[in-house]
Formats: C-alpha cells, structure tokens, sequence
C-alpha cells in the first residue's frame, strides 16, 4: 500500500516538495498541483515550471492536470511526455467556485454523457498512463453508482477517491459507506483520500481496506510534514524540525522570488495547518496570522515549546 502526498494549490510547489523529501520523505510519490491549460488549450512556460525536471529533486513527481477538454488534454499530454513523464493525473475534484463554474475539477462530474465521451477520446488518442482523482458526486452522493460505471470502462492506473460531494466541500465526515461501494466494485486499483490527518487515522484505514492500492494525505502531511516517516516506524516529528522546516522555505522564497511579502504569505499558508501541532499555542497562532514581515513571523514561531515533540500534546 503506497503512501501519497496530495497537491495542494500555493503550498506544494517544488520549493516545498524538495526540502519535504530532503528532511522527511517518506511517501511514495508527490502530485503537483494541477496545471490548467488556457482556453486556447496552450500550456505556458509558467504553467509547466513547477514540473521542470531540472527545477525538483524529488524521486517520483506525478502530473496532475484540470481540464474538460480532449484536445487540451491531448496537448498538455504531448508536452509533459516531452519533459520525460509517462503519466497524467485527472483532477475531477477539486470544488473551487472559479473551478466549477467552467465545468472542470469536480464541476465535471455534472454531466456524465460529456465525462465519457473525454474519457472515449483521451483514452483512444493517448499512450500515456491516466489515473484519476475524483470526488463521489457533485451534489449527492447517489451520484457516486454512475460514476463508478464509466470509471470501470477505463485502464486507470489508479482511482483515487475522496468521499465527499463537491458541494460537501471539506466539511462534515467522509461518506464511508459510498467508499465501501465504490472500493468493492471498482475494476481498478483505488486510492483512499480524505481526513487522513494523524498515523491513527492511516492504520483505521489502512485496516478497512487492506487491498487499497494507496492512501493519499494531503492536509494531515502540511500540519505534520513528519507524518509519512512515522507511518513507516520512523520518529516522531520534533518541534525543532518545524523550525529548520520554516527557516529553509524562508531562505528558498526569498532567494528565488526575492520577495519578504510573497515569503510571508506563502508561510502563513504552512502555519496555519502546522501550528494545530500546538493546540495551546493559542498567542503563537494569533501572532502568526497576523504577522505581515518575515520579522513578526519569526519571532511567533521561535515563541513555540521547542524543547518537546510537536505532536506531544
């Protein structure tokens, strides 16, 4: 059973993904955030620099790409296979308003007939590998048996699943039920996604669903990036890491985008989630929202118990 780390948009970039594996590591593949082809169905420079292969270090990089169109997909496939990669993630999601309202990520999963006849096309023009990343439905989850069918038409090298609607988005609990379903009769290998935030939560699952082709861990690995070296018996995170773990995004952000604004956002953003390791770090937590220089943020975060585990709580 693999170990996955999820894309998350303005998060992982290769900047993070780099120093995560130097420092961490521990998964089996990192998926990039997903790259949107324009509406003249071209990839820009800018939107394949985060794939570049001389731009990540990680081992194992997976492509994701958000697109409802067969030729925009057919293009973007030409150009990654260019750059050395034999497999595309589809991003059927991802529950953004801005996303959805032009029928892509998890926007898609509105209209079956159009899904099948991309799949028909993608399928029959294209050598490259196709997984895919899909939700159970977009508005119930009855939704979830007719999307299995079409799913189950297709060689996907992997279906990963993250049980809930699109207009569930993240809140309340996965529909654990509709994952059974949808596990037991998938003709493909399936991938577990969603709410796995702490080691425990991976043996429930892993338990379940012991013929799971992998569990993908997308918010849980940004609050305690140590997450996927603890799940394969390594140590647990230390507080210290958290520190160094900052201290080198710091220095990345600012020597590649030169920038102490962009730098302060982007780390916020990590904060967020990894100050949840310090549940009554309430003062730290307020000081690093509202921090608008590298100075103020820094000095929130050496305010934090360096002297325990992070997940000693």
């Amino acid at each position: 059973m693999k170990l996955y780390f999820a894309p998350m948009e303005g998060i992982t970039s290769y900047i993070y993904r780099n120093i995560h594996e130097e420092m961490f590591g521990g998964c089996d593949a990192y998926f990039a955030p997903f790259i949107n082809p324009s509406d003249q169905e071209k990839v820009s420079k800018k939107g394949v620099k985060d794939i570049l292969p001389e731009k990540n270090t990680t081992s194992n990089l997976k492509i994701q790409v958000l697109t409802n169109n067969p030729v925009s997909f057919l293009k973007f496939s030409d150009k990654v296979k260019a750059l050395g990669y034999n497999e595309i993630n589809i991003n059927l999601g991802c529950p953004a308003g801005t996303v959805v309202k032009k029928g892509r990520g998890s926007g898609f999963l509105r209209d079956t007939d159009a899904l099948e006849r991309f799949f028909d096309r993608i399928f029959s023009e294209s050598d490259m590998k196709i997984s895919v990343k899909t939700r159970i439905g977009y508005s119930c989850t009855d939704e979830a048996e007719a999307l299995m069918k079409i799913y189950n038409k297709y060689p996907l090298t992997s279906l990963i699943i993250h049980p809930r609607t699109r207009d569930e988005l993240y809140s309340g609990s996965v529909h654990t039920d509709v994952f059974e379903m949808c596990y037991s009769t998938s003709k493909n290998d399936v991938c577990y996604n969603g709410d796995i935030l702490t080691v425990e939560d991976w043996k429930k699952t892993a338990l379940a669903y012991p013929n799971l082709e992998g569990i993908m861990i997308g918010r849980g690995a940004i609050r305690n990036p140590a997450i996927f070296r603890e799940i394969r018996g390594g140590k647990p995170l230390e507080a210290k890491e958290l520190i160094e773990f900052s201290n080198r995004l710091i220095n990345d952000y600012n020597e590649i985008f030169n920038t102490e604004t962009f730098t302060v956002h982007k780390l916020k953003e990590i904060w967020i989630y990894m100050i949840k390791n310090f549940p009554e770090e309430r003062k730290a937590e307020k000081a690093i929202r509202k921090a608008k220089s590298l100075r103020d943020l820094k000095d929130a975060i050496y305010s934090l118990p360096l002297d325990i585990p992070a997940n000693a709580w």
